[in-house]
């Protein structure tokens, strides 16, 4: 008879996973086997690898060598590297196309990847590299499922590129076309900056999205302190994936879990750090979704509290002046978090994968930052004395909506609303000049159902940048704004056109408010006559009826909701 005693893969963790002894263990070590394992190697912890590499775009090219790594840092502290993929999609280059689509339903498929393979090996710990932007959310998302020893490996951002003495970054690009298009810049000279912007491999250079998020992930305590502002090329992001590994054994060892880590206090210092970073609209849907993944009590108000009482410490682009880069050299996160921590703005008792608490990690890091750089403002002296995530709320958006007002003269405006629905006509409105100061776009059937998938509004906002009308033009959207999108635009509009919401009833001509001081976005129409047409509307027919793009339309909650796919 087959001896079916359970004995642990490795002794180290008492919650290992598991194989079985005797005659019935040959088929699964005999597929070890296969791969080289020999018999010790089975008392050594089995560590996935999920590489999200790929020559998709520069934000992921860059990954291979992350990669090769966080294996050997996993092999010389004793574990075995399972490695497997997971995809991504290149905003920067779907911008403006029907692959935008894609973007937010890869942040789902990366989470299913991590979760499916995670879970169907009974592996004992993750190791998740990412570079674009959906692979955080989404790679975390999948951790927090799995809820295995993990950390993450940010990919690490994007050097600068150089023309005319200028740092370019991909925004850049698109607020050169607005330029070309109002006649403010030459054929060639737009060729020259689309040519130079991107030098090489990293993510987005600014305070984009990749970089927001993987600062939030350093706030959280998923990832290494100092790791999520350097860049990609440089061997310091390379030695930080070989220490990540070796940090996440000794988490095996420990027991330290994702869900020990995400908690509602330390979503809280994350979004304390996006509020003083100046980070992008996109982290509000994320850390909704990874709130959802956590079983965490979080929602959109929650943001509107760490705002008023945060602020904006550092001058990054999209709104600012520098990048990421500068930020590295100029302290870090943990700078713009020791100030936080000392004015009482985060919760220091916070558990990190290291093992210790916030409040450890930050002992050594000075109190104030270097005089001899202004990337980072004194506490005393902040960009802004709030945060820049306003959460807007009003007849037009009942369920919370996201305004981005950094860098603006006056957040608050009312004109006549120019109605678009869809990205591509808007966009040709403002290149032809048919958008003037004082009018507000309303794009909309561009949320999670409507889209469906909620593409980025980069290129119509950066067109605007262009042609000067970034503060004088109010543009609102069910859609989503890229993390390099600045100017008078509020997004994740809920409930969303496709969904029955007001945005749905407005007219072209209607007196539209928006105002981030009262925190207010009105469709300034008399309630019966909104009912009136209300009573008239009907539900589009979706624009997909079978495959991925059906399935997320299908299942996707609201905005307000972190436009999750398991909201049950």
């Amino acid at each position: 008879m087959a001896d079916h005693t359970i004995i642990p893969i490795h002794p180290m963790n008492p919650r290992s996973r598991h194989i079985t002894q005797g005659k019935s263990r040959a088929p699964n070590r005999s597929m070890y086997y296969a791969m080289g394992y020999e018999e010790a190697d089975f008392v050594k912890p089995m560590v996935g690898v999920a590489n999200g590499h790929s020559t998709i775009t520069p934000c992921n090219s860059g990954l291979q060598k992350l990669a090769d790594a966080a294996i050997a840092g996993i092999e010389e502290a004793g574990g075995n590297a399972q490695v497997f993929g997971t995809p991504t999609i290149s905003d920067g280059m779907a911008m403006g196309t029907e692959g935008m689509k894609y973007s937010l339903v890869s942040r789902e498929v990366i989470a299913d990847c991590i979760e499916t393979c995670v879970q169907g090996q009974w592996m004992d710990g993750v190791l998740v590299i990412g570079g674009c932007d959906k692979n955080m959310p989404g790679g975390l998302m999948g951790m927090l499922r799995a809820n295995v020893p993990a950390i993450y490996v940010y990919g690490g951002t994007i050097l600068p590129g150089r023309y005319k003495d200028q740092d370019l970054n991909i925004v850049s690009v698109f607020e050169a076309v607005g330029q070309n298009a109002a006649g403010n810049l030459s054929d060639a000279e737009l060729r020259e900056i689309e040519m130079r912007a991107i030098p090489g491999t990293g993510s987005c250079g600014g305070m984009y999205t990749a970089n927001t998020m993987s600062s939030a992930f350093e706030a959280l305590g998923i990832s290494l302190p100092y790791s999520s502002t350097m860049a990609n090329p440089h061997d310091e992001k390379t030695n930080s994936a070989r220490e990540s590994a070796k940090v996440l054994i000794e988490a095996i060892r420990k027991d330290i879990k994702p869900r020990d880590i995400v908690t509602r206090n330390s979503i809280e210092n994350a979004v304390a750090v996006i509020m003083a970073t100046g980070g992008s609209t996109n982290a509000v849907l994320h850390f909704l979704a990874i709130a959802h993944a956590a079983g965490v009590e979080w929602n959109i108000d929650d943001f509107e509290r760490v705002r008023v009482k945060t602020p904006v410490l550092c001058d990054l682009k999209p709104s600012g002046q520098y990048l990421a880069v500068d930020l590295h050299r100029a302290g870090g996160i943990p700078q713009v978090m020791k100030m936080l921590l000392n004015a009482g703005l985060l919760h220091g008792d916070c558990l990190t994968i290291t093992g210790q608490t916030i409040a450890e990690v930050l002992e050594d890091v000075p109190d104030a930052p270097r005089a001899d750089q202004d990337v980072i403002r004194p506490i005393d002296q902040p960009m802004y004395a709030q945060g820049h995530l306003a959460i807007l709320k009003g007849n037009l958006s009942p369920e919370g909506c996201v305004a981005k007002i950094t860098g603006l003269k006056n957040p608050v405006m009312t004109g006549p609303a120019r109605v678009f629905d869809d990205e591509q006509s808007a966009l040709q409105a403002i290149l032809d000049g048919k958008i003037v100061a004082g009018d507000v776009m309303v794009l909309r059937y561009l949320g999670p159902k409507g889209g469906p998938g909620m593409p980025e509004m980069l290129a119509p906002t950066g067109a605007l940048i262009g042609a000067g009308l970034g503060e004088s033009v109010g543009l609102i959207t069910d859609g989503r704004f890229s993390g390099g999108t600045w100017g008078m635009v509020v997004g994740h509009v809920a409930p969303e056109a496709a969904a029955g919401g007001t945005i749905a009833l407005v007219h072209e001509g209607d007196s539209i408010t928006i105002d981030a001081h009262t925190l207010q976005l009105e469709l300034n129409v008399a309630e019966d006559e909104i009912a009136h047409r209300r009573a008239g509307w009907t539900a589009p027919a979706p624009r997909y009826t079978r495959g991925v793009q059906a399935k997320f339309a299908f299942n996707a909650a609201s905005a307000s909701r972190g436009a999750v796919l398991d909201n049950y």
